[in-house]
């Protein structure tokens, strides 16, 4: 979980980048120029954001990008876990942790932990969970694809200040 008090934004974008890159350089994929504006866009903040936030965030310091061609370079992001759809939201989230990606199903569920108060969202990938909801499904005789489970409520920020924070971290 990100703990403002110590939390170095621009470390957590560039080792995002970083893992990227190196993972397209190692499975042999491509990180384009409009892949790579489309996952620094989304990286500004820990917040799920639209592909129309997206757009918005790149038209700042480039030209405006298609929907399209934002679409298409979110579907490159989610099919490759470096970022997930937030369901519940309609929005996308930059993947700032370095789970299993390669064994990753599921038997590996992803949890996103969801700030009513600030937005934010933080996400884990308990192992035991993977167990528990592979017996619920093999009780039923049901084969799950992906397993992502939503959690809302407050994080530990808003819950101990009880203050508005901005988890947007813009960097110009």
């Amino acid at each position: 979980m990100l703990n403002d008090s110590d939390h170095d934004h621009q470390v957590c974008r560039s080792r995002a980048v970083a893992r990227a890159e190196e993972r397209c350089r190692d499975e042999g994929l491509r990180l384009t120029e409009q892949r790579r504006q489309v996952l620094e866009a989304m990286l500004e903040s820990h917040a799920p954001v639209s592909a129309y936030e997206i757009m918005d965030r790149i038209a700042e310091k480039a030209r405006r990008p298609s929907p399209i061609s934002v679409y298409r370079a979110l579907d490159f992001l989610v099919a490759h876990r470096f970022a997930h759809r937030i369901e519940s939201r309609n929005a996308f989230l930059a993947c700032i942790d370095e789970h299993g990606h390669a064994s990753s199903g599921p038997e590996a569920p992803l949890v996103f932990l969801l700030c009513e108060e600030c937005g934010s969202a933080t996400e884990a990938e308990p192992a035991e969970l993977g167990g528990l909801l592979t017996r619920i499904a093999a009780a039923e005789g049901f084969s799950p694809s992906a397993s992502v489970l939503e959690v809302r409520g407050l994080c530990a920020a808003c819950r101990a200040g009880g203050h508005h924070h901005d988890h947007s971290h813009s960097h110009s």
